[in-house]
């Protein structure tokens, strides 16, 4: 781990031999860039937005960031625009700490590390309540991929009709979802969904059991693994893991459940990366199955 200067922000880095993320400091927490050492950024960088600080108002800025479901506002948007509480040395990486929010009293936490043999990044985030009352909420882990790139993401196997008379999944869908979208392909064993700086919002959400979606771009592929557990509440009628499109971003958004949290209580949830390069565009589901599936 080393401090550097990135879009002019001072920064955490955490490299290995061939890829390298970089976490802001000046602001966020936010991992702004996750890629190959010289390569392209993953992650978006907003334009106008980076190495600035201390807005009225919240900015996206790009990168991964940390959120509390159920999303509302202010609740949801509390600022992350100066410098946070604390940065520390933890074994392989580093642990980011956002002092308490004034209106939520919820302190956010990740804990970041690198492996040393391998292109695997491993997020706990975690929410601990520091007020006086107890809050219902889940932890919201929400990657802001790069322009032009692709989602995929996985659907469960197919079975006979009569082999299950009950649904095995289950879709929310917000006032502005477009399936008619042109950016999406809905497939019988994965959904594709394209970033177009031409298109404007669209969002899905799925109760998502295949503990995996990724995100092509310039022959690199992003791929964040989570879990979803059965039997708990998630945010949006059950979502454990949401995208999200516009003009500038387009996003891979995983959910943990919904928890009453109590004062001095705390929830983690956790992300693992990797990342892949020389992985041609996936145009088809027998793409995916031979160029994704064997590294998934």
């Amino acid at each position: 781990m080393e401090t550097v200067t990135y879009n002019g922000w001072a920064c955490l880095r955490l490299a290995n031999r061939e890829v390298e993320l970089l976490i802001t400091r000046d602001v966020g927490p936010r991992v702004i860039r996750l890629g190959y050492l010289g390569g392209k950024n993953l992650f978006r960088e907003m334009p106008g937005q980076q190495g600035m600080s201390g807005e009225a108002e919240w900015q996206i800025r790009g990168g991964h960031r940390f959120w509390i479901a159920p999303e509302a506002k202010p609740w949801s948007y509390e600022l992350d625009n100066e410098s946070y509480a604390s940065a520390e040395k933890i074994a392989g990486g580093v642990r980011v700490r956002q002092a308490a929010g004034p209106i939520t009293g919820i302190v956010k936490q990740m804990d970041i590390t690198l492996a040393s043999d391998s292109n695997t990044v491993t997020v706990v985030h975690t929410l601990i309540n520091a007020g006086n009352e107890a809050v219902e909420c889940a932890p919201w882990a929400l990657s802001v991929m790069n322009v032009k790139g692709q989602a995929v993401i996985p659907l469960p196997s197919k079975i006979a009709h009569t082999a299950r008379l009950t649904h095995n999944q289950t879709w929310s869908l917000w006032g502005y979802t477009n399936l008619a979208d042109p950016r999406w392909t809905i497939g019988n064993r994965y959904l594709f969904f394209r970033q177009d700086p031409a298109c404007e919002a669209n969002k899905l959400g799925i109760a998502h059991r295949e503990k995996w979606v990724a995100y092509q771009l310039d022959g690199f592929l992003f791929v964040k693994y989570f879990e979803h557990s059965d039997g708990q509440k998630y945010p949006d009628d059950g979502c454990s893991f949401e995208t999200f499109s516009n003009e500038d971003i387009l996003e891979l958004e995983s959910l943990g459940p919904l928890v009453v949290l109590k004062p001095g209580g705390s929830t983690r949830h956790i992300e693992t990366w990797k990342l892949f390069k020389d992985v041609p565009l996936c145009k088809t589901e027998a793409d995916a199955d031979t160029f994704i599936r064997p590294l998934v």
